[in-house]
């Protein structure tokens, strides 16, 4: 683990997905919004929920549930997304909630448990104890690497 400025702080986005606590690096972030409609994408990834329009921008949006292995929200249950901004391109995170900005010591950091399942962990770039509980810390360029869908077989 690197060494770690004392004095460092990181700021992370507090999201939940299903009962779960997750930071999101508020530097990655570019906006929080309500549920709005969402266009299909044929062929997509599972977990590309489809595209949204943010003022003129296509926006593609990722089922954090389905990015996370969680069984999915209901059709009529709310949720809220995260914009984030990674290569020059904008993403919406849809998580339930959206919580606080948190100001955290960077060296209240911990590595990623590795008990911790394979599909999360590999999506977890560490984690920060809570009060009595676990904020695990998304990784946005591993949370963006979705793989492609499967070719129909010929």
């Amino acid at each position: 683990m690197p060494v770690v400025d004392e004095d460092a702080v990181v700021g992370l986005v507090s999201v939940r997905v299903g009962a779960a606590t997750f930071g999101v690096p508020v530097l990655k972030v570019q906006d929080v919004i309500a549920a709005v409609r969402i266009d299909l994408v044929p062929r997509a990834p599972v977990e590309v929920a489809g595209s949204l329009n943010l003022r003129g921008r296509i926006v593609t949006a990722i089922d954090m549930t389905r990015r996370l292995c969680m069984p999915p929200r209901s059709p009529d249950q709310p949720h809220m997304s995260v914009i984030v901004e990674h290569g020059g391109e904008l993403y919406a995170l849809q998580v339930d909630d959206v919580g606080d900005v948190l100001w955290l010591p960077a060296s209240s950091r911990e590595p990623t448990p590795i008990t911790l399942s394979p599909e999360w962990r590999q999506l977890c770039d560490g984690l920060h104890r809570l009060d009595g509980e676990l904020m695990l810390v998304l990784s946005i360029p591993d949370v963006l690497a979705l793989s492609p869908p499967l070719s129909a077989a010929a």
